[in-house]
């Protein structure tokens, strides 16, 4: 299954594993989205390129393919099972620039994950980081997840690559059971803030859940 794209008047629903939002919605929508990294910034201009390497013998994905986000100034591990479309990163929204998917193992399951990254277009101080973390992270819940309700289950400073960093998880519920976003926002040398977005969808299925976590935690700074 893949991710509906949204349409010009309507917020896309809950999204299924496979590529995000692929086509810029109205500028009504789009505020919205932009809330993405909420701090309502320019999103920084420019194509990412990502290409693939071998990750290290350190970290949770050691070992495995990253992908490495030039634009966001970021990479990352890509658990088995996961997917890369550079194709599909051109057509990403302009507030992300790249994404991994893990469709379904079966036709049975409509639970999967899906990692987005991307760049803000200033740089938001340590001191702004956990409210501008939390504030993006319900931004996108709403737009992910439209009508809703989302719950802050945790936040917490952190660091990313030795970067000063905020991560906040929201749980949703739905019809179908509850889905998870979790999201890290990192300010990179005072400079540029870029984030990860990970999104848990469909019934609960804690080693997806894992994947998430681990493909945040295995982040590097490019």
């Amino acid at each position: 299954m893949t991710t509906p794209t949204p349409s010009a008047t309507t917020y896309p629903p809950t999204p299924h594993p496979g590529p995000a939002p692929q086509h810029a919605p109205a500028r009504s929508r789009w505020w919205a989205v932009a809330g993405v990294i909420a701090l309502l910034l320019v999103v920084a201009g420019g194509v990412a390129t990502v290409r693939w390497v071998r990750g290290g013998d350190d970290g949770p994905l050691a070992g495995r393919p990253r992908v490495t986000d030039t634009r966001a100034g970021l990479s990352y591990g890509v658990p088995e099972g996961w997917k890369h479309d550079a194709a599909q990163d051109k057509k990403l929204i302009g507030a992300f620039s790249s994404q991994i998917g893990n469709a379904p193992a079966a036709k049975s399951t409509e639970t999967g994950g899906t990692v987005l990254a991307g760049r803000a277009g200033q740089a938001v101080p340590r001191a702004g980081l956990e409210r501008a973390t939390e504030s993006a992270a319900r931004s996108n819940a709403a737009f992910f997840f439209p009508d809703r309700p989302a719950t802050l289950e945790e936040s917490h400073a952190t660091t990313l690559d030795g970067q000063p960093a905020h991560t906040a998880v929201l749980r949703i519920q739905g019809e179908q059971g509850s889905s998870r976003l979790k999201m890290t926002v990192v300010t990179i040398h005072g400079e540029r803030t870029s984030f990860l977005l990970g999104l848990t969808t469909g019934a609960a299925d804690r080693s997806v859940t894992e994947d998430v976590d681990a493909v945040l935690a295995s982040a590097t700074v490019d």
